[in-house]
């Protein structure tokens, strides 16, 4: 679908780190409505981190965040948090069976499934596993229950920090076309970190990489591939960039 010229979220002078080490540091980045957005990088960059902002989990150290043009630098209303799900690269599940697990976010909502969660399961391949004890399920399997789980709430914005990590090429398609799907059907808004590189250019609009504190460059798809305007983007995606 065509992505929309409003912005979702707005950062301007974003710094954030950890013990006195700098994470962000990111004088302005607009992610768009209905994009898929993809940030790419090395390990301990800060991708994560930045996710973990748009969930409002934490709040910047300095600098503003806006979500939907509202300044988020503290309490965060309940009803927007709702319309934002985050999937971690290390799921977080609950300790009762997988389709329990995908409805966790519905019954929150007082929202009846409907069958929702027998299709979703059947499109993340886990339908034969309903019943079973979510930790009990391999870590490919625990991330589809994962991504299940975020899909069947068809959120406004959707954050995913690596969602096909630990997946075979066949469920790394399965998901991709589902994460694809939400962007069509609902324009969810998709900002995916990912170490693959030919995942960020057959998912997204626009690409990001992320090196310390800054985002380096940031551009469409297409020009960040091909026509990259820094240095060490250009480095990165030839993959001579060592780190």
């Amino acid at each position: 679908m065509p992505v929309a010229e409003t912005t979702i979220y707005t950062l301007e002078g974003l710094r954030h780190g950890y013990g006195g080490q700098p994470v962000l540091d990111i004088d302005r980045l607009d992610v768009r409505a209905g994009e898929i957005l993809a940030l790419v990088g090395p390990s301990g960059a800060g991708k994560s981190t930045l996710l973990r902002l748009l969930n409002f989990l934490e709040t910047p150290a300095a600098g503003t965040l806006r979500y939907d043009g509202r300044a988020c630098n503290g309490n965060v209303p309940l009803e927007s948090r709702r319309q934002v799900t985050m999937v971690f690269q290390r799921p977080l599940l609950q300790r009762f069976s997988v389709r329990a697990n995908v409805v966790y976010g519905l019954k929150l909502r007082g929202i009846p499934p409907d069958g929702q969660a027998e299709e979703i399961l059947d499109r993340v391949g886990l339908k034969g596993l309903a019943r079973r004890r979510a930790r009990s399920l391999s870590g490919g399997e625990m991330q589809r229950v994962a991504l299940a789980r975020a899909l069947i709430l068809r959120p406004r914005v959707l954050l995913l920090d690596e969602p096909t990590a630990n997946l075979d090429p066949y469920h790394v398609d399965q998901a991709e076309q589902l994460i694809r799907e939400a962007n069509a059907r609902d324009g969810t808004t998709v900002v995916l970190v990912t170490h693959h590189v030919f995942q960020a250019r057959r998912l997204a609009h626009r690409t990001g990489l992320k090196l310390g504190g800054p985002l380096v460059e940031l551009a469409e798809t297409a020009a960040f591939f091909s026509l990259p305007a820094d240095p060490r983007t250009s480095a990165f995606v030839r993959g001579e960039m060592i780190y």
